[in-house]
């Protein structure tokens, strides 16, 4: 699992940078074009937000927990179109205090061991973008990547009625993985080699599952696949209005990104993660086919 502190940096550090160039409960996350890119990111986000309460059956009065929240953007489309209640689970500070804030229902808390006895069972459970700092690169080299992910199924399992539905999506590797002896910082930019070496800077004490199979045999034989679709070219869209958006003029943010200057100067690691959000390595990744992207949908039998 991801530390921490680089938990920290990822979404709190740039909480307020990311919070002010996408909208208050910024939604981090790949979007739903479904091939239509002519349609802005606010509305392919609201698309994601639909096709997952559709396919988890949420209605009025559902209970729904919401793992790995982030800045709330999928509670808050449930409780307002829906009419459900949520509750959500994240382990950044940032993130849980802006939840907080706009009057979600937000707790800083390792959603791998919920247990019911800690808010009860759920109609329906998301996790969206979780599962991908669930295993660690020595957890992968040590050989217990799938007993994480079969552990993690065990945790939804308890939280489930039979029939109720868990839907995640994730990012995986894809035809075009390198082996890790390979990933090199000091690589050609842009090459697959450096492209892996900075995604481990972004997300680091993260490894991926090696496609949606991985995740969907472990979540046999408690879990039944619902339905599968892949978001690699929706992401690569997603990534790319982000990045628009990031360097739209707003004397905030902008006074933001100077108050990180000196930061830039002392510190190396620092300088490793502006290179990271420079280059997007993820968008390369999912351009060149190193990885893909995967909409899961489960059912409890």
């Amino acid at each position: 699992m991801a530390e921490q502190k680089d938990l920290d940096f990822t979404y709190t550090t740039i909480d307020e940078i990311f919070r002010l160039s996408i909208g208050e409960m910024g939604d981090y996350s790949g979007a739903k074009y479904d091939g239509d890119f002519s349609m802005t990111l606010e509305a392919a986000q609201e698309a994601k937000h639909k096709f997952i309460a559709d396919s988890l059956n949420i209605k009025e009065g559902s209970k729904v927990l919401d793992m790995a929240c982030g800045w709330g953007p999928f509670s808050s489309y449930i409780i307002k179109d829906r009419g459900a209640s949520s509750i959500g689970l994240t382990l950044s500070e940032g993130q849980a205090a802006a939840c907080q804030n706009n009057g979600l229902n937000v707790i800083v808390k390792d959603c791998r061991y919920v247990k019911p006895d800690d808010f009860g069972t759920f109609d329906a459970v998301t996790c969206i973008g979780g599962l991908e700092h669930f295993c660690s690169v020595e957890e992968w080299q040590a050989g217990k990547q799938e007993e994480v992910y079969r552990n993690f199924f065990d945790t939804i399992y308890d939280l489930l009625p039979v029939g109720g539905r868990y839907y995640m999506q994730t990012m995986t590797f894809s035809k075009n993985m390198l082996d890790y002896d390979k990933f090199d910082l000091n690589a050609e930019r842009g090459s697959a080699a450096h492209v892996l070496a900075l995604m481990v800077e972004e997300f680091p004490g993260s490894w991926l599952p090696y496609g949606p199979e991985m995740v969907i045999r472990n979540a046999e034989p408690k879990f039944k696949l619902i339905s599968q679709s892949s978001g690699r070219l929706d992401y690569i869209e997603t990534i790319g209005q982000w990045r628009k958006k990031f360097r739209e003029f707003g004397l905030k943010k902008y006074m933001l990104y100077l108050q990180l200057m000196g930061r830039y100067v002392t510190d190396k690691d620092f300088r490793h993660q502006i290179e990271v959000f420079r280059v997007s390595p993820n968008r390369v990744c999912f351009e060149q086919e190193i990885m893909d992207h995967y909409r899961l949908v489960f059912e409890k039998v």
